[in-house]
């Protein structure tokens, strides 16, 4: 559980003797039987630390699938994405919903196609090597 705190003292010496109390806003988070104080010194060293406490999860990418009913392949291709499910979060769109007549437009003959995180990925069938680059890519900029 993560909380803030806003009534944290410190302590700071400046170049002379005399040492200055500065109220300091932190932030403490307790996980896995670890707590964790951090003086906001700035938001990147708290998100920065955060992260690092593992108290919040960095969101999955978002796999877009670009399907219809009936689909063979899409069928086929959820099931060559089965071993790599734990890696992204899945959206299923429709392409002939009346809602998404754009989605319709463009690719009622190239389905089953794939955006990673709204970004173009793939079409037709699962190129597992781009889809491990393209992953690991966004989880690798999600964390820093």
């Amino acid at each position: 559980m993560c909380q803030w705190s806003s009534d944290i003292y410190c302590t700071s010496s400046s170049s002379s003797s005399s040492s200055q109390r500065k109220r300091r806003s932190a932030f403490s988070c307790a996980a896995e039987g670890s707590s964790v104080a951090v003086m906001l010194l700035s938001v990147s060293r708290v998100v920065r630390a955060v992260r690092q406490q593992h108290c919040i999860r960095t969101a999955l990418p978002v796999l877009t699938l670009f399907t219809k009913d009936p689909c063979p392949l899409c069928d086929e291709a959820k099931e060559a994405l089965e071993p790599y499910k734990h890696r992204f979060e899945l959206q299923e769109v429709d392409i002939t919903r009346p809602e998404n007549s754009i989605w319709l437009d463009r690719y009622q003959y190239d389905i089953p196609v794939f955006h990673l995180n709204g970004q173009f990925l793939m079409m037709h069938r699962v190129n597992t090597a781009l889809l491990e680059r393209r992953l690991d890519k966004a989880t690798g900029a999600a964390q820093q």
